[in-house]
């Protein structure tokens, strides 16, 4: 009798030692999970109707298809506007309004003369060299990112443009790394080769514009490694 007690004893130790081990394990795992960890290979996402969109990301807002231009290069105008009212009555049949960040904006775009009347002029964003098309899409954008977060690499089949709203950001292509920090637009030509690096200490916020041949899609991924020049 004393012998069965005694192996049961040990199985019960085995149990409890065993128990214990799995339960830290899951703790562990879980203040893994809550730990700030910056993600990589964020790329612009749409956000289905009625579904909420994270705190952070890049979330396509707007899109304006079968756009022609018969003079490129093109630039970006952007304009804020003290409601959604005034923006629409302000816009042209290709202009584009949203509402982020606490204000209400409007997007064109033409030549660097293009006249906007009304509102309060904030960028002129470009030059935007289009590759010959029958026809363009503009895919405007909403960016979210904290410091260390990157985008996927990637490229578009058309030039990007920034605006940089709050925040600074760093683009490394082939050419080396580009800068931008709030108040300031950045652009990059097409099917260049980029990854996109958030840096400094606050949290960033952006105005994002694709412009890309209508036939294609807006981007792709691309094998080419990136040097981290924007870490140095």
């Amino acid at each position: 009798m004393n012998r069965v007690q005694a192996i049961l004893g040990i199985l019960a130790s085995l149990l409890v030692v065993q128990t214990t081990f799995t339960v830290g394990e899951l703790y562990s795992q879980e203040m893994a999970g809550t730990m700030h960890e910056h993600p990589t290979g964020v790329a612009c996402d749409d956000v289905p109707p009625g579904q909420e969109r994270p705190e952070f990301g890049c979330f396509n807002i707007a899109t304006e298809k079968g756009l022609q231009f018969p003079q490129p290069p093109v630039y970006w105008h952007i304009r804020t506007f003290a409601n959604r009212d005034a923006a629409e009555a302000a816009k042209s049949a290709t202009g584009i309004v949203v509402e982020e960040d606490g204000r209400v904006w409007l997007s064109e775009f033409g030549a660097r003369d293009l006249l906007v009347k009304g509102g309060q002029p904030i960028a002129i964003v470009g030059p935007l060299q289009l590759p010959a098309a029958k026809s363009y899409t503009a895919v405007l954008s909403y960016a979210v990112m904290r410091p260390g977060d990157r985008s996927r690499v990637h490229t578009h089949p058309g030039p990007e443009g920034w605006y940089m709203i709050v925040g600074e950001q760093c683009l490394e292509t082939p050419e080396g790394a580009h800068r931008a920090k709030a108040g300031e637009t950045m652009t990059v030509q097409p099917n260049v080769p980029m990854e996109l690096s958030i840096t400094g200490t606050v949290l960033r916020k952006s105005l994002v514009l694709v412009m890309h041949d209508s036939s294609q899609p807006r981007g792709i991924p691309s094998q080419w490694k990136p040097t981290r020049a924007c870490s140095q």
